[in-house]
């Protein structure tokens, strides 16, 4: 391998001239470079969990009237805000369909495997979704692709006809659903036709994000789907802008290749490919700061693209989005006044009550030690917790669903905040803490950028460097060992001044298998199922 020397000022390193050249092409340094591959040799450290948060120890439950009189604060305080619907949709869909092609790959081998598979009629086995396949919002134009081939879906009754509704459904051969991103899939059946779960966030931001008659949506997508997603956009905003009367802008953008991240064998060194190259991933959903960092609004809803329902079952989406919005600017509004206070020549008379407004209202735990400290050190800290962005997370009861949990985590200036805290950050003595975990992330925030003096912040300084994740992969059938960024909610939001409110697991339905588009809050009324 060729071996580049450096100046005198730099030690000789592993890199090629071409290596070199691929690494700025991305838009990375040698020394970045170089950062994450001492992360695969050091590991991360583990997060120090103090407790878990639960109502009324960290995450608020809203009665009636808080909810009424949050939502009445969002709807007057928030006509001039500018609001901006953030929507993470990159990726394909083939996680969705992954049990499917493991039944396409049995069917096709034997008659027995096809058998087995076919008794099992439980909700998402293959038998209940093939027996309630008319119910999917994508029938018609399968049936229709069936037809076309002089195979109708009626006559599918046996393994040869079970074989092509797989292939028309998940392949280039047919509808391609497998390749095709979340977002353009056609989640939910429509009295006049379907919806896919772009046009349902089309919908949700009438409802919930108008900026006067306005709404702006951003939808972060891969980049060889932006072409497809253009193409949609463009045939169906039309219609949902006279049934709302409001006009959308919306906002596509990628994952920079600047947030990619090299991988690496088991012994640490870079992967190459078979041509020698220097191997890079997506660097995982944290990656999206970066995109975050580049939207300008005073109020930014989070959602992820498979989190939608039916419009029947809407009525809390709408409801608790609102409260949660109006949350955030009485708080933001509180927070910006201390700011202003503090920084007064009086400002030592404020000192008490800032300190309750910090401990009790933004869930900061000040460090031991602190009442010794001097009126000006009391200040300057206090200036520097409130002075940062903010967010409020929608936190679900926890019925079994995957995700990270709502914790208390002691920071490295002895304070301690709320983090949202995923199970390979918990140290294993400290395991059992995530059993009195009673929530979970559902990835439903509304979140402020921006000082009291209108400026956006910098969101990589507020950023929890030491909290990324490693896994185990493979390419070219060999091993590799690849790096994710701090997650987006997680370790990339970990300095974010953070509110847990409960919300209803009514607002929680996300598409992760396509069985789950056969419960209820995905179907149309007409195919519900009894009881």
């Amino acid at each position: 391998m060729e071996i580049r020397k450096k100046s005198s000022n730099h030690s000789d390193n592993m890199f090629s001239e071409k290596d070199v050249s691929q690494i700025s092409a991305k838009g990375l340094t040698e020394s970045l470079v170089m950062e994450q591959i001492n992360r695969f040799k050091h590991g991360y450290p583990s997060l120090k969990i103090i407790k878990a948060a639960t109502v009324n120890y960290g995450i608020t439950a809203l009665n009636d009237n808080e909810l009424s009189e949050l939502v009445d604060y969002y709807e007057e305080d928030s006509k001039f805000l500018k609001k901006v619907k953030f929507v993470p949709a990159s990726g394909a869909a083939s996680r969705m369909f992954k049990y499917l092609f493991e039944v396409l790959e049995s069917v096709d081998r034997s008659e027995k495997e096809y058998l087995k598979i076919m008794e099992n009629q439980s909700f998402g086995s293959f038998d209940y979704i093939y027996q309630n396949r008319k119910k999917f919002a994508f029938f018609n134009e399968l049936e229709g692709l069936l037809n076309s081939k002089h195979s109708s879906d009626d006559e599918v009754s046996n393994r040869k006809d079970i074989l092509n509704f797989l292939k028309n459904l998940l392949t280039v051969d047919g509808l391609n659903y497998a390749n095709l991103p979340k977002g353009l899939l056609k989640f939910h059946k429509q009295d006049n036709g379907s919806r896919t779960s772009v046009e349902e966030h089309l919908v949700e931001g009438a409802r919930y994000a108008k900026s006067g008659k306005e709404v702006n949506l951003h939808f972060t997508v891969s980049e060889n789907h932006l072409d497809l997603f253009r193409t949609h956009l463009e045939e169906v905003v039309g219609w949902y802008e006279k049934k709302f009367n409001t006009i959308y802008n919306i906002n596509l953008s990628i994952q920079k290749s600047s947030t990619d991240t090299i991988a690496v064998d088991l012994d640490n060194n870079p992967f190459r490919d078979n041509a020698g190259n220097l191997v890079f991933r997506p660097g995982g959903h944290g990656a999206l700061l970066q995109n975050l960092n580049d939207t300008f609004a005073d109020l930014i809803f989070v959602k992820n693209i498979d989190n939608v329902v039916q419009d029947r079952a809407k009525k809390d989406t709408i409801l608790y989005k609102k409260a949660l919005a109006g949350l955030l600017i009485k708080l933001r509004k509180e927070t910006f006044d201390w700011i202003i206070k503090l920084n007064e020549h009086n400002a030592s008379k404020y000192i008490s009550e800032a300190i309750f407004f910090v401990s009790h209202s933004l869930n900061i735990k000040l460090p031991g030690g602190f009442e010794a400290r001097s009126e000006i050190q009391k200040i300057s800290f206090l200036l520097e917790k409130l002075n940062r962005p903010i967010r409020i997370c929608g936190m679900v009861k926890n019925e079994g669903e995957p995700g990270g949990g709502p914790f208390w985590v002691e920071n490295n200036d002895n304070s301690v905040s709320l983090q949202i805290v995923e199970s390979s950050q918990i140290d294993e003595d400290k395991k059992d803490l995530m059993k009195n975990a009673t929530h979970f992330n559902s990835v439903d925030l509304v979140c402020s950028i921006s000082d009291y003096e209108g400026k956006q912040f910098d969101l990589n300084k507020y950023t929890d460097r030491d909290t990324g994740f490693i896994s185990e992969k493979s390419l070219q059938g060999s091993a590799l060992k690849a790096l994710e960024l701090p997650g987006l909610w997680n370790g990339a939001m970990a300095n974010w001044n953070t509110v847990f409110v409960e919300v209803p697991v009514s607002t929680f339905a996300p598409v992760k298998k396509i069985g789950d588009l056969l419960k209820e809050e995905h179907l149309c009324d007409k195919d519900l199922l009894p009881g």
